[in-house]
């Protein structure tokens, strides 16, 4: 039984008096022993690579360091288990992409800046013998030489990002997007577009958690299903409208779906009174503070014309939008109302059962689905009117 494999591979190349290739000798161990090597890995390593050095040097002048890795554990064919687990193809259509698209992967920052907020340079190895940390190495390589290409980090194996757990990949993901590393809010969101367009076959996606000096911090998150795409949605139609107030109800939804449902019915509520408002206040059309949900969605009806024009009040394609309409919104009027019959704040019997995450789900997709609706067509009419001057 083999204890251990080794791999060489070349890891750099310094360009000093003629050219010196850079070369790790990879000595790859099971996970277990690896862990139980623990903190006598570097002086192993060292203690390695001091035998080796008279032996390498009578046939080569090249670089070499010694790293001890654990052994990557194929995946069982089949195996269930692995579904939440992206990709390696996925993780490389992403890489591809941004490639294609000649994106600065750290950003505004220098490659060891934006990864020291990710990971522990100082603990992980050099490739170069001259340094004993990533960090030097990296400086090294890519400041004072700028010998390795930009995309370098891609396939390096001290990060390991087409084969790290899905939650590490991800977060370097969020990290290239975060408002420090990428100021420029439009880039940063069409960046997120392309990521997700990749992750979302494995039902993963970044979502926006929350602003930072008005602009989005993204993190890493698998689909929770249908309220999960919704809430997605919602804040694509937020963003379009440029509703900072919605994006709040937006975060309270997310939040509450599962774990409070009568809030989140509640919210969905507000969410679409948001959403009403927002598209009156932009068309100039004044509203009284105490219009309630049926005053406001009959404005928007009104002031976007949302029967097509050209369609008498006799067809019955116009009668069969209102009534769409009509019923959608009183759904989530509706649902809202179920919330202070089952909500909190009333004693009930021990036979009692509150409102469940399936009628959350249900009510944030009707509310959804409206405010998609009349914001589309929102903006629909302003290319309309800009078309017509």
């Amino acid at each position: 039984m083999r204890l251990f494999d080794v791999r060489f591979e070349e890891t750099g190349f310094d360009n000093w008096d003629g050219g010196t290739a850079i070369w790790t000798i990879y000595i790859l161990i099971d996970a277990p022993e690896y862990a139980r090597v623990g903190p006598r890995r570097t002086t192993l390593e060292e203690q390695i690579a001091a035998r080796l050095k008279p032996i390498i040097d009578q046939y080569s002048r090249d670089w070499f360091s010694v790293s001890i890795a654990p052994k990557l554990q194929m995946p069982i064919s089949g195996w269930r288990g692995q579904d939440t687990e992206l990709s390696a193809l996925t993780r490389q259509n992403i890489f591809d992409g941004l490639r294609l698209e000649k994106v600065r992967w750290s950003g505004v920052l220098e490659d060891v800046e934006f990864l020291q907020r990710i990971f522990d340079l100082k603990a992980m190895p050099s490739f170069d013998t001259r340094f004993t940390d990533a960090a030097s190495d990296i400086w090294q390589h890519r400041v004072n030489n700028d010998d390795w290409d930009d995309d370098w980090v891609f396939g390096d194996t001290r990060f390991n990002l087409l084969h790290c757990s899905s939650e590490q990949f991800v977060r370097f993901l969020a990290e290239m997007v975060h408002p420090v590393v990428r100021p420029d809010r439009n880039e940063a969101l069409q960046i997120v577009q392309h990521i997700n367009e990749q992750l979302k076959p494995e039902r993963w996606h970044l979502v926006e958690e929350e602003r930072i000096a008005g602009r989005p911090r993204f993190v890493g998150r698998r689909f929770a299903g249908t309220a999960a795409r919704s809430v997605s949605r919602a804040r694509t139609v937020a963003d379009a409208l440029d509703a900072g107030w919605m994006q709040k109800e937006i975060e309270r939804l997310e939040r509450s779906v599962d774990t409070d449902p009568a809030l989140a019915i509640g919210t969905a509520k507000e969410l679409v009174e948001s959403c009403c408002k927002s598209i009156l206040a932009k068309r100039n059309v004044e509203v009284s503070r105490k219009a309630d949900l049926p005053e406001l969605t009959k404005l928007v009806a009104k002031e976007l014309k949302l029967v097509p024009d050209g369609i008498s009040d006799e067809a019955k394609g116009a009668e069969t939008v209102r009534l769409i309409l009509r019923n959608l919104t009183a759904l989530t009027q509706y649902l809202a109302e179920l919330r202070g019959m089952y909500g909190s704040g009333h004693g009930r019997d021990g036979r009692h059962r509150g409102l469940e995450p399936r009628h959350a789900r249900l009510a944030v997709g009707a509310a959804v689905a409206f405010i998609d609706f009349v914001a589309d067509t929102h903006h629909r009419r302003l290319l309309d009117d800009t078309e017509v001057h």
